[in-house]
């Protein structure tokens, strides 16, 4: 990935991360792999880690300690009610700057 695409996926990462977590519930190490098999292989895992924290800290996500079969328990994530408020929000901005980018993209309406 190129330094403009790992631009662009830093502001929407957040996004990305609670719609995996709108499907299932997951771990950071899951949500990494996931993310790297859908090609975005720049992805760090500390990357993961600390923006899971960080939604933690704002509510969007409930955590659960599961055992694990080797090592601590691991936390696992799954979206709350907040976090899926917060996600509907960002695909309503997703779906905006979308429209007006192909708008541009086509040469439409520009200023």
């Amino acid at each position: 990935m190129g330094r403009q695409a790992t631009e662009m996926l830093k502001g929407t990462l957040e996004g990305i991360v609670l719609a995996i977590l709108s499907t299932r519930a997951a771990y950071g190490y899951e949500i990494t792999a996931w993310l790297r098999e859908q090609g975005f292989s720049d992805i760090a895992e500390g990357t993961i880690y600390a923006l899971l924290v960080r939604i933690e800290q704002r509510g969007l996500v409930d955590v659960a300690k599961v055992p694990s079969e080797k090592g601590p328990p691991r936390k696992v994530y799954s979206l709350n009610a907040q976090g899926r408020e917060y996600l509907e929000e960002f695909w309503k901005t997703w779906a905006f700057l979308t429209e007006r980018l192909e708008q541009l993209r086509q040469g439409g309406n520009q200023a």
